[in-house]
């Protein structure tokens, strides 16, 4: 009889904490989140499409010195191409690059810190126009600044890159506070009134992630991995260092005289640390991730609410053709939207269209030609892969692009950094 209460208390305690798991879960974000993308056909493209993608990479690798590539390709109505292409060097003997290796993903990361911004204001924890100022102490000359123009990179605020890059290369160990990185693009001084144009800007992204810390309560690896990572599946994706292994090299070719780069004896910089990125650059990813990430971007599947995220395009230079603008931390290609960039030892590129689904990722692994080749190779295998015959049962969307494929080939050959071997 004496153990009825004990009995009772036991049930009461297994009831309390079932309830407080509920409340959890019902305070959790999402774990599962859909992306309205057309089915995507089983099986490779046409053996012509996959020899245009194939010199199209060939093509980007000789010009940038690169001696991997991962790429990604996934046309809905006609076939798909995931590949690793190359070695993890030019030396003799070097291992394959295969398709599973991550690598750093660059400014991709700037659509995702995007993301958790829309998040923050959906939580109501913050507003778009809240003032940097108000989340991050150490910048209060900002408060003509908001948090939705560091996310456009509209706020005209410098980079850091251009400064640092030579110090990363020299110590690739040294680690990086976050507001330091900022103070150097900060440096660089500001150009314009805020919200009017587009520059580009590291320091922009980090300062945004420093306020998504506190907005939030919660340090950026964690923000990136609850808001985005785990709710769209991606397992291998993650703000910080690379894992120990199944990794892709990344290089950097050295100048050499007449303007060129030494390609076939590049440094290896792979372990340059990860603190040089923050939120601006800094996730960890693979190819099939990044492909999944670029339709959910393009779709607008982590914030389906959001009609206003890419409502008010910027050009993306004073030259820049019409059909290439920037909003809401990505940039915009005709009718794809992703983003792109390099970091010391990568350039890669994801990008997606929300009406047909077509969708290219990529990766070259050495990053002394700069961020435009990532772009210029997506774009390429884009406008091939618009033009692959439809699959038996399917049908090709009439839609186009802005560009061919041939245009991209000739601008990736034109700007080729490598200096003729010896």
């Amino acid at each position: 009889m004496r153990a009825q209460p004990r009995t009772r208390r036991a049930v009461a305690a297994v009831v309390a904490a079932l309830s407080l798991v509920a409340a959890l879960a019902a305070c959790a974000p999402e774990q599962s989140v859909g992306i309205d993308v057309p089915a995507q056909v089983e099986g490779p493209f046409p053996e012509a499409t996959l020899a245009q993608l194939e010199g199209a990479v060939a093509n980007a690798m000789a010009a940038t010195g690169a001696s991997g590539a991962i790429v990604g390709v996934w046309a809905p109505w006609s076939g798909s191409w995931v590949t690793g292409v190359g070695t993890q060097s030019p030396a003799e003997g070097a291992a394959e690059v295969t398709a599973d290796m991550q690598f750093r993903a660059g400014p991709i990361t700037r659509a995702m810190t995007c993301d958790v911004l829309y998040e923050a204001v959906a939580q109501g924890k913050a507003e778009l126009d809240d003032p940097v100022s108000d989340w991050v102490a150490s910048v209060p000359i900002l408060t003509d600044v908001t948090l939705e123009q560091l996310c456009d990179s509209t706020s005209g605020i410098g980079s850091y890159t251009p400064v640092l890059l030579p110090m990363w290369l020299a110590n690739p160990e040294r680690r990086w506070a976050p507001r330091e990185l900022a103070s150097y693009g900060l440096g660089q001084g500001r150009v314009g009134e805020p919200g009017v144009a587009y520059r580009d800007s590291d320091a922009g992204y980090v300062l945004l992630g420093l306020a998504l810390e506190r907005v939030l309560e919660a340090p950026a690896p964690q923000l990136i991995d609850e808001y985005v990572a785990e709710p769209l599946g991606l397992d291998r994706t993650r703000l910080g260092a690379l894992p120990g292994d199944a990794v892709l090299d990344g290089l950097y070719a050295p100048p050499v005289d007449g303007g060129k780069r030494n390609c076939l004896e590049p440094s290896v910089v792979t372990d340059v640390s990860p603190t040089t990125a923050f939120t601006d650059s800094g996730v960890v990813s693979d190819i099939h991730d990044l492909g999944r990430y670029a339709q959910a971007l393009a779709v607008g599947a982590l914030h389906p609410d959001v009609d206003d995220r890419f409502a008010d395009p910027k050009p993306a230079g004073p030259r820049a053709p019409s059909w290439y603008t920037v909003d809401g931390g990505t940039r915009q290609a005709g009718p794809l939207i992703g983003q792109f960039g390099a970091v010391p030892g990568y350039t890669s590129a994801a990008f997606s269209d929300p009406e047909t689904g077509l969708t290219v990722a990529v990766v070259l692994n050495n990053s002394a030609g700069g961020a435009g080749f990532g772009a210029y190779l997506a774009w390429e295998l884009a406008a091939i892969a618009s033009k692959a015959p439809a699959a038996d049962g399917a049908t090709a969307p009439q839609s186009g692009l802005p560009w061919t494929a041939e245009q991209y080939h000739a601008v990736i050959a034109d700007a080729a950094i490598c200096a003729p071997a010896a």
